[in-house]
C-alpha cells in the first residue's frame, strides 16, 4: 500500500469539536499520524452532539465524531494530574507537532503553552486554535462557532438576498462554517511551518484566531470599504446583479446560472425564445436588462418553469455558459459525478457498522487519500501507545485507569 503524502509526520492532538479535530483530521488524511488525546470518561464534546445513527444518542455513534476522527489513534488522559501531564510530556516529546484548541488559560494552567513544551522538545509545531488568538484584548474571551461568524463579519452578508435590508438581522449560514474554515488555515498553516522546520530545524507555535480565519474569508468586503468607505451588505439586488434572478424555479427544483458575458446573454436569449426575444430592444444590452429585469426574470422563469433542472442545465452548458442543478444533500450525495470520482468510501466502525464518508477534496496521482482506520473508541489505543511506546507495563496501566489518570 502507497505511504500518504504526510507520512513519518506525528501529531499530537488536544482538540474538541470541530476546529482543532479538523485540522488534525486534514493532516491524518494525509498519511500523518494522529494521537487524539481526550479525557478519561468524557472524552471529545463532539461524541454528544448530533447526529447519532439512528438517533440513538451513543458517545461512538455521534456522526460529527465519527466524520472529525477519522485515520487517528485515540488514547485517554487526564491533563489535571501531574502524572497525566508528565505522559503528555513523553508524548510530546516524540511528536513533530501539538494541535490544540484550549483556551490559553487552561493551557497555562496545566503548564501546556508552548514555553514550557519548547524545552521537552524544541523542534516541536504547536498550532493553538482560539476564537481571538493568543495575544490582544479578546485573548481571553469565551466564543462559539455562531460568535466567531458573527464577529468575523460574514453574518452581516448573510443572507446577501432579502426583500428589506431593515427587516432582516445578521443570519448566521447552516452547518458549522466558521470551525470548518478555521480547521483548514490552521492546517494550512501548520504545514507551512512544517516545512519552515524542515529547512531551519527550528519549531514555532501557530496561533490561529478564529475570528481571523473566518475575517479572511470576507476580505472583499474589506478591501472594498478601504476604497469606496461603504459597508458590504445585504440587498435584494444582490441576486440580480445583470437584472435577472441567478436561480430560478424548474418543474422540479431550482437552476443556478450566470450568464456573465453579452455573448451569454445572446445565446440564452435566442434559446428560450428564438431570435424575436434577442432582438427585443429592451434586452441587447446590460443596462436594458437591469431596468427591465422584472420582466426579462419572469421570461426565462416562464421557460425554466416547463423544464426540469437538469434538462436546464444540459441546455445551458451546450450553450457554453455556466448554469448547474441547484442540489439538495440526498441529490449531491448520489449524484453520478460524485461516483465516478470515488468521492464517497465505505470505512467500517467496531460500533457503528460500515458507513459511507466524503473523501479529501483532492486526488493525488502518487499519494492518495486513503482510510487506514475508523474514528477511534474512547480509549481505544490506550495499551498500544503507553504500553506499546511508552514503555508502560500492564499492571502499570491498570493503575493508571484506576487513579483516573487514562
Amino acid at each position: 500500500m502507497q505511504n500518504g503524502a504526510l507520512s513519518g509526520l506525528k501529531i499530537v492532538e488536544l482538540g474538541h469539536l470541530v476546529s482543532g479535530p479538523y485540522c488534525a483530521k486534514l493532516l491524518a488524511d494525509l498519511g500523518a499520524e494522529v494521537i487524539k488525546v481526550e479525557e478519561p470518561g468524557v472524552g471529545d464534546e463532539a461524541r454528544r452532539r448530533e447526529p447519532f445513527l439512528h438517533d440513538k444518542a451513543d458517545p461512538e455513534r455521534s456522526g460529527l465524531f465519527l466524520y472529525l476522527n477519522t485515520n487517528k489513534l485515540g488514547v485517554t488522559l487526564s491533563l489535571k494530574s501531574k502524572t497525566g501531564r508528565e505522559i503528555l510530556h513523553k508524548l510530546v516529546k516524540e511528536a513533530d507537532v501539538l494541535v490544540e484548541n484550549n483556551p490559553p488559560s487552561i493551557m497555562e494552567e496545566c503548564g501546556l503553552q508552548y514555553e514550557s513544551l519548547k524545552g521537552i522538545n524544541p523542534r516541536l509545531i504547536m498550532t493553538s486554535i482560539t476564537p481571538f488568538g493568543q495575544s490582544g484584548p479578546y485573548r481571553d474571551y469565551k466564543a462559539t462557532e455562531l460568535i466567531s461568524y458573527h464577529i468575523g463579519g460574514l453574518g452581516y452578508i448573510t443572507p446577501p438576498v432579502v426583500e428589506a435590508v431593515e427587516q432582516y438581522p445578521p443570519l448566521k449560514a447552516g452547518g458549522q462554517l466558521a470551525d470548518f474554515c478555521t480547521g483548514t488555515t490552521a492546517a494550512v498553516a501548520t504545514m507551512v511551518a512544517v516545512f519552515y522546520r524542515e529547512a531551519t530545524g527550528l519549531g514555532q507555535q501557530v496561533d490561529v484566531s478564529e475570528q481571523e480565519a473566518v475575517a479572511s474569508f470576507f476580505r472583499s468586503a474589506f478591501s472594498a470599504y478601504s476604497y469606496t468607505k461603504t459597508t458590504q451588505g445585504r440587498s435584494r439586488e444582490a441576486r440580480r446583479p445583470a437584472g435577472v434572478e441567478r436561480i430560478l424555479a424548474c418543474s422540479n427544483g431550482y437552476i443556478s446560472f450566470a450568464p456573465i458575458q453579452e455573448d451569454h446573454w445572446q445565446r440564452l436569449l435566442e434559446m428560450i425564445g428564438g431570435s424575436e426575444l434577442a432582438q427585443d430592444e429592451r434586452f441587447k444590452d446590460a443596462a436594458g436588462r437591469r431596468e427591465h429585469g422584472e420582466e426579462l426574470t419572469r421570461v426565462i422563469g416562464e421557460w425554466t418553469r416547463q423544464h426540469t433542472k437538469e434538462e436546464v442545465a444540459d441546455l445551458i452548458q451546450g450553450a457554453d455558459f455556466p448554469g448547474v442543478p441547484v442540489q439538495d444533500v440526498n441529490e449531491a450525495v448520489d449524484w453520478d459525478h460524485f461516483a465516478a470520482r470515488d468521492f464517497f468510501v465505505d470505512i467500517d466502525h467496531p460500533k457503528v457498522g460500515k458507513l459511507r464518508y466524503p473523501r479529501g477534496p483532492y486526488v493525488f496521482s502518487k499519494t492518495p487519500w486513503r482510510a487506514s482506520r475508523p474514528a477511534p473508541l474512547l480509549g481505544q489505543h490506550n495499551e498500544d501507545i503507553y504500553c506499546g511506546r511508552l514503555g508502560y507495563s500492564k499492571e502499570q496501566l491498570i493503575r493508571l485507569r484506576s487513579a483516573g489518570v487514562i
